[in-house]
């Protein structure tokens, strides 16, 4: 790739999480994978997130990114505010490494935003996956989500009024647009899908199906746990397994030994990416009961690998990350959910169809794209040169 003529900026990334982080998830994935692009075509990144247990060591990852952690979960949003300002006066981290002032922020913006445009002094891009309506009363109590909504809903569209976003959806850029965000203003880049590097391996003999993500109460394992119990009887060899890891694993194996189906159902914790690409193979489905995702990487993490999956209409960016009928099947609510596993896994001629529409749908989404249009956007934002 010929870069020669793309004038470097240096790109300031601020999350909450990165990838090594327990809690890390798509939005992660996706931030870790547009970074490495980026550099890719000359530019100079740097992430900002918090610091964790299970974090590497500081520097630059593989990919070229420089990463720096500070702070926790809540205190991150304030030491990013003090590394810019700091750096807006040649002083602190950024400095002290050589990374220079960024020429552009990004703001990721998971619920509550950075507020980078009260410090900045440099342009800034709000990157937004999805919308939390649904998920500020599941995750929090009435005074926290009361509180939550306001700032994702009113204070942050007034405070980025004259910032360019991007998301990963049309259903996130038509959701944002109903809180005030002009539309013209919201670019969509939507996730790729990494390459799989592995050899396609066999399903499993049993009837079998997956759940990869996070494990929180917005994701909704619940429902695919109720699905199993329901078609127990009818498929008494029906196995489910859970890959990943989170704060919620304990209510689900509760919930699992109230339905008497313990024995039927495997978690797995945290998962390497030649683990996931196992469990993606050998799946005959993958469900995504999720309330609200930006994209559905996993959706198309599984279709790469022929494996259709289940997931609700409604929930954000899962509707775009498949096509309905032919890669998978999309429902309305739990009881056409548990009907829709029970069907695609008793009709193998048609599964296996959707599983061949899914892999070509997938290979429409590639990580170099992705990055491609995001340099593209750095460029048309940061018309000095770093």
């Amino acid at each position: 790739m010929d870069n020669t003529d793309t004038p470097s900026r240096h790109v300031l990334f601020l999350n909450w999480r990165d990838t090594t982080n327990p809690e890390g998830g798509g939005s992660e994935v996706y931030i870790e994978r547009i970074a490495a692009q980026l550099v890719t075509f000359g530019h100079r990144v740097t992430l900002l997130c918090a610091a964790h247990d299970n974090a590497g060591p500081a520097g630059t990852t593989e990919s070229g990114v420089r990463v720096l952690r500070r702070g926790s979960r809540m205190t991150v949003y304030l030491r990013a505010a003090l590394v810019c300002l700091a750096g807006r006066f040649g002083l602190g981290p950024l400095s002290r490494r050589g990374l220079g002032r960024p020429d552009l922020i990004v703001d990721v913006c998971n619920g509550v935003p950075f507020f980078a445009p009260l410090y900045a002094g440099r342009p800034v891009i709000a990157l937004v996956h999805h919308v939390h309506r649904e998920q500020w009363p599941v995750v929090f109590g009435p005074w926290m989500s009361r509180l939550g909504w306001w700032i994702e809903s009113w204070l942050a569209v007034r405070l980025y009024r004259r910032c360019r976003y991007v998301t990963v959806s049309e259903a996130t850029r038509a959701e944002l647009a109903t809180l005030g965000v002009d539309a013209e203003r919201i670019d969509v880049v939507p996730n790729g899908t990494p390459p799989v590097t592995g050899p396609a391996l066999p399903r499993t003999r049993n009837p079998s199906l997956l759940v990869l993500g996070r494990l929180v109460p917005h994701k909704r394992v619940e429902i695919a746990l109720r699905t199993v119990a329901e078609l127990a009887a009818e498929l008494p060899e029906l196995e489910l397994v859970v890959a990943g890891q989170g704060w919620w694993e304990e209510p689900l194996r509760e919930r699992c030994a109230a339905l008497g189906i313990s024995d039927r159902v495997r978690f797995t914790g945290f998962v390497s990416e030649e683990e996931k690409h196992a469990l993606l193979c050998s799946a005959w489905l993958a469900l995504t009961p999720s309330l609200k995702e930006g994209w559905g990487l996993t959706i198309v993490e599984a279709a790469a690998r022929s494996t259709p999956t289940v997931a609700f209409r409604y929930a954000g960016g899962v509707a775009e990350a498949m096509v309905d009928s032919e890669t998978g099947l999309l429902v309305d609510d739990e009881r056409e959910f548990t009907a829709a596993v029970r069907e695609l896994l008793a009709d193998d001629v048609r599964r296996k169809a959707m599983g061949e529409a899914a892999l070509s749908h997938a290979a429409r989404y590639t990580w170099t794209a992705t990055g491609a249009r995001f340099a593209q956007l750095v460029t048309a934002a940061t018309p000095r040169t770093g």
